[in-house]
């Protein structure tokens, strides 16, 4: 059997990969998705609206972890209520940040979730152009939108000065879901050689 935790760990996109072949080949509707709505083959981030249509033959957890995982990222996310991020995030989350580092703890994720908003009060995540859920797993993408409006701390006690930039960066998200229905462990990723350049930093 495959250890799932260590194939994320080892190949992240090989595992993205693999769970959207197991999805296609479960029945999941990704190419009807695809043929109803085209903007989805280009490139979401510059999209007006790139929502997807939901995977078909979901089992009753699969549908559950992804509707969690709606609400997580459309209302608490966006709309910063952090006081309900443990609808979806056990207390002892593991999350893995795209820069390789990871934290522990719900208390230190909030924390980190929060210092985002400092410098970009409008960032928000509105669309999932494609969700893939399998057993305990989810792979969901996401469009993570913003302006950099607000001083950014630079760690070191300073502000980087605010460039006025919007920026609009592409998402996923891996998610270790547990039998209570929420994500013991979560995996980040965007480009932020991207990002960076959206906001005028690099």
């Amino acid at each position: 059997m495959i250890d799932r935790r260590s194939l994320l760990r080892n190949s992240s996109a090989a595992t993205l990969g693999a769970l959207a072949l197991t999805a296609v080949a479960g029945g999941t509707d990704l190419a009807a998705a695809a043929e109803r709505h085209p903007q989805l083959l280009g490139d979401p981030a510059s999209t007006p609206e790139a929502e997807s249509l939901w995977p078909q033959h979901l089992t009753p957890t699969e549908r559950r972890n992804l509707k969690t995982f709606d609400e997580l990222d459309f209302a608490v996310y966006s709309g910063q209520e952090w006081e309900r991020l443990g609808e979806s995030h056990s207390r002892n989350i593991r999350v893995h940040w795209p820069d390789g580092h990871y934290t522990d703890g719900i208390e230190r994720h909030v924390a980190d979730l929060k210092a985002q908003f400092v410098w970009a009060p409008n960032t928000r995540i509105s669309e999932h152009p494609i969700r893939i859920a399998k057993g305990e797993l989810t792979a969901v993408t996401g469009v993570m939108k913003g302006t950099f409006s607000r001083p950014m701390p630079d760690g070191n006690g300073g502000f980087v000065q605010p460039t006025g930039n919007s920026f609009a960066v592409n998402m996923v998200t891996v998610g270790l879901w547990n039998k209570r229905g929420v994500m013991d462990e979560e995996f980040l990723f965007w480009d932020n050689q991207t990002f960076l350049q959206q906001i005028g930093l690099a």
